[in-house]
């Protein structure tokens, strides 16, 4: 699950920071900023050291996953919008699903709450990208698109209930993130939103 999510969301924040014009450094520390942040974050929330830092294989997959990045880069036509693409589409799905997974399997092991499971299922699936957003000037996904977060959210509960229920090691987390992958396409597929908080008749800003 750590090896497809670090591939994918490297992919992705590649192609994110390709759509924003950065230049090849650019687009590699997006792209393992991506990779990196979300487990980064949630190994410091469980008071371990970083995987990221305590081993190679981290870095290199997520160095992988951006050269993968160029590859599709170098192939999209220049008319077209890449974070509509369906590589981009289709990698970030996969590493929300992978992350939360592997982010509420790190909570169950460290023996957080129910709680706390979804919380770090959440954080590791969008930590990433959220900080990738900050660094290109953009208010992360996570506050703008409501079926992004959501998503790990389901992902993480129905991880702690499956793993609470006696299931055999393994189930809880394929069924975390086969809901977490297909949820996020369903909301893609027919553009799920929660309802806004208006101020006034008016949305918020």
């Amino acid at each position: 699950m750590n090896v497809v999510g670090l591939l994918a969301f490297a992919v992705a924040g590649s192609l994110k920071a390709a759509d924003a014009g950065l230049d090849a450094f650019g687009v590699a520390v997006l792209g393992v900023v991506t990779a990196l942040g979300g487990g980064t974050t949630r190994d410091v929330l469980v008071n371990r050291l970083p995987a990221s830092l305590a081993t190679t294989w981290d870095a290199s997959a997520a160095l992988l996953g951006v050269g993968l990045a160029i590859v599709l880069v170098r192939r999209t036509p220049e008319h077209v919008r890449i974070r509509d693409t369906p590589a981009f589409l289709a990698s970030d799905a996969v590493g929300l699903a992978a992350f939360a997974a592997t982010g509420a399997l790190v909570a169950t092991e460290t023996g957080l709450t129910p709680y706390g499971v979804v919380v770090l299922a959440t954080v590791t699936a969008v930590g990433g990208g959220s900080l990738a957003d900050l660094l290109i000037g953009r208010v992360p996904v996570v506050l703008r698109e409501d079926f992004y977060a959501t998503p790990a959210v389901l992902g993480g509960a129905a991880f702690w209930v499956v793993a609470a229920l006696g299931a055999p090691s393994g189930v809880p987390s394929a069924v975390c993130a086969v809901l977490v992958f297909s949820t996020r396409l369903l909301a893609l597929r027919y553009d799920w939103h929660l309802p806004r908080i208006r101020i006034d008749g008016r949305a918020s800003e």
